[in-house]
């Protein structure tokens, strides 16, 4: 069973992840889970966090000499900006003191929902927690997924589709092309054309004080028939990766595929028809069944099909504007105008990173459902025999 839980504060010493259930034998190192922690801190739009953050991970456990032993994997990705609130953060009581407490909850966050549930007077001990500060760590374990995966040829890239009301065209490209014009673009999207048209959206919006949102796009390339299953509600595919895209900060809506917009075609316009193949069998393929289009997004009753899996999640725009909104005071009831926090005016290519990270998250789960075992060689053996089994169906 692989699992994972985070722990840490926004402005806290470190945010740390513990992987359970990772196999031996798989290589992991710093600097590859390090290139994924400075994607995350990239992209045009970004706020004055990223020049004081520059993330790095440290492998506490479950690592010896480039490979994991099988035990729990600890990850650790230190706040540099902790040496300035070791006392507001500190866990020792001597440090208290209430008259650097928090009570203007600001609208779109957790604060206020979050101070009401669990009885705080003072919104740093819901908004340190609740930041997406706390993505770090995820990119973190997303990177060890991703790991996994690229040992089975399995791919999980992230670019963003939509930028306000700008939406990008994905390229006639292999995804090898679509990935190299993603990574030189401070957008994070396929399509260069709009590029120019968005970073204007994005300057606009910091002039009058606003904030962008937009659509991330994660392609998964090499995923076999079968992970997830359609016999209960929470092992389908789909529904998990739902979940973990709707558990990103600030994420309000996923489509798979055509998503909405099969609401709005006729069935004839929507189901991909099957056809079948051999001699895709001599290429290689694990399968000579196939389809022309992928209207369902590589997912159907909650299984995969074989075909690239296809999500989108809709990011709203950063509820923290430097032209504030009204809010109520906590204490004194009295109306006030939110609080200003240091603040991206677009964080969607940063979304892009997380979103890739948690979708592969999720299918290194399924995957290591379906061909679980205790090492990397152990799996090997159990997919190879599938894949043969595929091959005679």
């Amino acid at each position: 069973m692989f699992r994972y839980l985070t722990a840490g504060e926004s402005h806290g010493p470190q945010l740390t992840a513990i992987i359970e259930g990772m196999p031996s034998g798989l290589k992991i190192s710093e600097e590859t889970i390090n290139v994924d922690l400075a994607r995350r801190q990239c992209g045009y739009g970004r706020g004055g966090r990223m020049l004081i953050e520059k993330d790095t991970v440290q492998i506490l456990s479950g690592v010896r000499w480039g490979e994991s032993i099988g035990s729990p994997i600890t990850l650790c990705v230190r706040n540099k900006d902790w040496s300035n609130w070791e006392e507001r953060m500190s866990p020792d009581a001597r440090h208290r003191d209430d008259k650097i407490r928090v009570t203007r909850s600001r609208p779109g966050h957790a604060d206020l929902a979050g101070a009401m549930k669990y009885n705080h007077r003072d919104v740093r001990n819901i908004l340190e927690r609740s930041s997406a500060r706390e993505t770090a760590v995820r990119v973190a374990v997303g990177a060890v997924a991703k790991a996994l995966l690229a040992a089975f040829d399995i791919t999980v890239s992230g670019f963003v589709a939509e930028l306000g009301s700008i939406r990008a065209e994905r390229p006639e490209l292999p995804l090898a092309r679509l990935r190299e014009q993603a990574a030189g673009s401070e957008l994070f999207t396929y399509d260069a054309a709009v590029e120019p048209r968005m970073k204007a959206l994005i300057d606009q919006a910091k002039d009058s004080g606003d904030t962008v949102g937009g659509v991330v796009e994660i392609i998964v390339t090499g995923a076999p028939v079968g992970l997830g299953s359609h016999v209960q509600w929470d092992r389908k595919l789909d529904a998990r990766l739902a979940m973990g895209l709707m558990s990103i900060q600030a994420i309000k809506g996923v489509e798979f595929g055509l998503g909405f917009d099969a609401a709005r075609r006729p069935g004839s316009q929507v189901h991909d028809e099957i056809y079948y193949d051999s001699i895709r069998l001599g290429q290689g393929e694990a399968s000579g069944f196939f389809r022309k289009t992928n209207n369902a997004g590589g997912l159907e009753g909650g299984i995969s099909n074989g075909e690239e899996i296809v999500v989108r999640a809709a990011m709203k725009p950063i509820p923290t504007l430097y032209r504030p909104l009204k809010s109520v005071d906590m204490q004194t009831k009295e109306p006030f105008e939110a609080t200003v926090e240091r603040s991206d005016v677009c964080a969607v290519p940063a979304a892009a990173v997380v979103a890739e990270a948690v979708v592969a998250i999720e299918i290194a789960a399924a995957f290591l459902e379906k061909f679980g075992g205790d090492s990397l060689a152990e799996i090997q053996r159990n997919y190879d025999g599938y894949r043969e089994y595929l091959r005679a169906f």
